[in-house]
């Protein structure tokens, strides 16, 4: 983690890890972005206060350097309690954006993966069948059990769910945001435009309350649970059915279709 605007040792293209590189590049401009945001908002000496944290802590890990430790002790139990608030925000906010990057490069492997025609990966339908066939089970069985499946998503509002939908929304915009960088030949006008939009959104994050001020109602719960329809089971099920029918196809011969399967939901 860095919330240096200086830019930081990016190990060369050539080395082992380079399919990891786009990830380590979104991580710095994530948290390079995030430190102009606490530097602008809450001031120089608290962007200066979270970096020197930042960097005793990493001294501590990496080295197991005791002084560090102690340094780390001590400005921890010193802080006040505005001081406490913006260093765990700072941390938790980076993390939440680190989480992101790590999300679209998760996504851009597989893409990478299908580009080559490599062999099917962990999670996907194709490996799926493939290990159903190894098992000796032949299409009519799994036809059987599909045609009698019950797929029920279990949306759980638990109580310590307390992130707030505007969070959630930004999530998805900051994502949005570093999807168009990777996926599009930007012009320099639309690259000053992305990363304008990028900080916006971080921005708006440091400004918002991150949990709830009040306890989850019922309506509450009804209402995050459509939320995630939207956001995931009407957005991919449309394009995730035809993919599964051309893995099933592409296993066993065109007579054996799956029969429709149904399809119920469950929020508790």
């Amino acid at each position: 983690m860095s919330l240096n605007t200086q830019a930081n040792v990016i190990p060369e293209k050539n080395t082992p890890n380079e399919k990891d590189y786009p990830l380590r590049e979104d991580i710095r401009l994530l948290g390079r972005m995030l430190g102009d945001t606490i530097r602008e908002i809450e001031g120089e000496g608290m962007f200066n206060l979270v970096e020197t944290i930042r960097k005793t802590s990493v001294r501590f890990r990496r080295d197991q350097d005791e002084a560090a430790r102690h340094e780390l002790d001590t400005i921890l139990n010193h802080l006040s309690h505005k001081e406490t608030i913006a260093v765990v925000r700072a941390f938790s906010y980076f993390s939440l954006l680190s989480n992101i990057a790590e999300d679209l490069h998760h996504n851009r492997r597989r893409r990478a993966h299908l580009r080559a025609g490599s062999p099917p990966q962990d999670g996907s339908v194709t490996l799926a069948l493939q290990r159903v066939v190894a098992k000796g089970i032949d299409a009519g069985q799994l036809q059987n059990f599909f045609a009698g499946a019950l797929i029920s998503p279990v949306l759980t509002a638990h109580p310590t769910e307390v992130q707030r939908r505007s969070i959630l929304d930004y999530q998805l915009k900051i994502q949005r945001l570093l999807k168009e960088r990777d996926r599009t030949q930007l012009t320099p006008n639309e690259m000053r435009h992305n990363e304008e939009g990028l900080r916006s959104a971080i921005q708006t994050l440091w400004q918002t309350r991150v949990l709830r001020s009040v306890r989850l109602t019922v309506q509450d719960e009804i209402e995050n649970g459509l939320i995630y329809y939207h956001y995931t089971f009407l957005r991919q099920i449309p394009t995730s059915t035809p993919r599964s029918k051309i893995s099933w196809n592409a296993t066993w011969t065109r007579q054996h279709r799956v029969s429709p399967h149904s399809c119920g939901s469950a929020a508790g």
